[in-house]
């Protein structure tokens, strides 16, 4: 009689173990079927720029050039997108991070980090200032950049780099027309750390820096 006692006992502690089990498998199932917060995009800029004045810095006297913002072709103007190419697979197919973008469209980056850089040595004026007479009577010289290609390229699986190309044209205004004086295409490429989204920023951040830096190299030829 004790022993059918403590089989009926134990059979009560293993059912409840069971319907114990079974309400807990339920209620995960219902957690897992509640919608789940989107992730957050991870945010990319160029860095914080120049902390400390530049031992050089534009005179008075120094010479005028307007930079017109950067024209991106092939993207909308309004794409903030990090985008990436897989060279050996289908490098015409231009592919976005899913969770990670910049804070502005590449364009309006690239156009601050040459106003800081140019303005080093030049006089940089916004495209309102193409009218101006200078102390000579002539017209500030105009900068137009068009932004045609700024992606992290994966050239395996593992190993990737940053490729921006910018096409660059420099004219002045001439009794209502522009005067075309130069003009040249800068092609910039600069291995990433990390095949992921970090390092493909961080590598296009610095190929914009030496962007910049090519492009004033190119303005201060005679």
């Amino acid at each position: 009689m004790i022993h059918s006692k403590n089989r009926a006992v134990n059979a009560i502690g293993t059912g409840e173990k069971a319907g114990f089990c079974l309400i807990f498998a339920l209620a995960m199932a219902a957690c897992s079927s509640l919608p789940q917060p989107p992730v957050r995009a991870e945010v990319y800029d160029f860095g914080p720029g120049q902390q400390v004045a530049p031992a050089a810095a534009a005179s008075a006297g120094a010479r005028a050039i307007v930079l017109a913002d950067v024209v991106s072709t092939g993207l909308p103007d309004t794409d903030s997108g990090l985008n990436y190419r897989l060279a050996y697979a289908n490098a015409q197919q231009l592919r976005p991070y899913r969770d990670a973008r910049w804070s502005q469209p590449p364009a309006q980056l690239l156009t601050q980090a040459l106003r800081e850089r140019l303005g080093r040595g030049l006089a940089v004026l916004t495209e309102g200032g193409a009218g101006l007479r200078l102390a000579d009577g002539a017209r500030p010289e105009v900068l137009q950049l068009q932004l045609e290609e700024f992606s992290q390229v994966f050239d395996a699986p593992q190993v990737s780099h940053a490729l921006v190309r910018v096409r660059a044209s420099l004219a002045r205004s001439m009794q209502g027309s522009e005067q075309l004086r130069a003009q040249r295409l800068f092609v910039v490429q600069r291995p990433a750390a990390t095949p992921d989204a970090a390092g493909g920023a961080r590598a296009l951040a610095e190929a914009a820096g030496q962007l910049a830096d090519e492009v004033a190299q190119w303005l201060e030829q005679p």
